[in-house]
């Protein structure tokens, strides 16, 4: 099992949705910017969970709409979740940044190729910051937004505060 298992099987949890408003609600909470998790994956995993039981649908009708299936969690579903849960806090924290594999050879380009890397990952960088501010000041005093959800964007904008921080001590080495 994954971590899409387990963010899916915890939105269903909160209340019954259907894959379309999973994915949504994953969009709207920005959780594809801290986790690897695509549209395609989310409608993938809905099937494998039902398939294995731990959600099931219902087909729900509402007004002139077509019909949809809506999920929710099962008894199984349950101990799955908590299982996940209580497996993934367990295991050591990893970070994993796919500009790390940049970073580690950094010192394999010219001086000239790392400098427009390090312009890369700080303009990246900068963009994120900007990103994180502006979702923290929007949602920070929202009540339907979870402490979690804002306890995320938090450790998010300390991440980038910190690269922020190496790119000016790497940068002072290379001038």
């Amino acid at each position: 099992m994954t971590t899409i298992d387990l963010i899916v099987l915890g939105i269903v949890k909160q209340e019954p949705l259907s894959a379309y408003d999973i994915q949504k609600l994953v969009e709207y909470r920005n959780i594809s910017k801290w986790v690897k998790i695509s549209t395609p994956s989310i409608y993938k995993k809905v099937i494998k969970l039902e398939e294995k039981g731990y959600i099931k649908s219902t087909m729900v009708k509402e007004g002139k709409m077509a019909e949809k299936a809506v999920y929710s969690l099962t008894d199984e579903g349950e101990m799955e979740f908590e299982t996940l849960m209580l497996g993934i806090s367990s295991h050591p924290i990893n970070i994993f940044l796919d500009f790390n594999a940049v970073i580690v050879n950094l010192n394999s380009l010219s001086p000239e190729n790392k400098k427009a890397c390090l312009r890369n990952i700080e303009d990246n960088v900068k963009t994120l910051k900007s990103y994180l501010e502006d979702n923290i000041n929007c949602k920070e005093n929202l009540p339907e937004i979870p402490e979690t959800g804002k306890a995320v964007l938090q450790q998010q904008f300390i991440l980038a505060q910190a690269i922020e921080a190496w790119l000016k001590s790497v940068k002072v080495n290379i001038v």
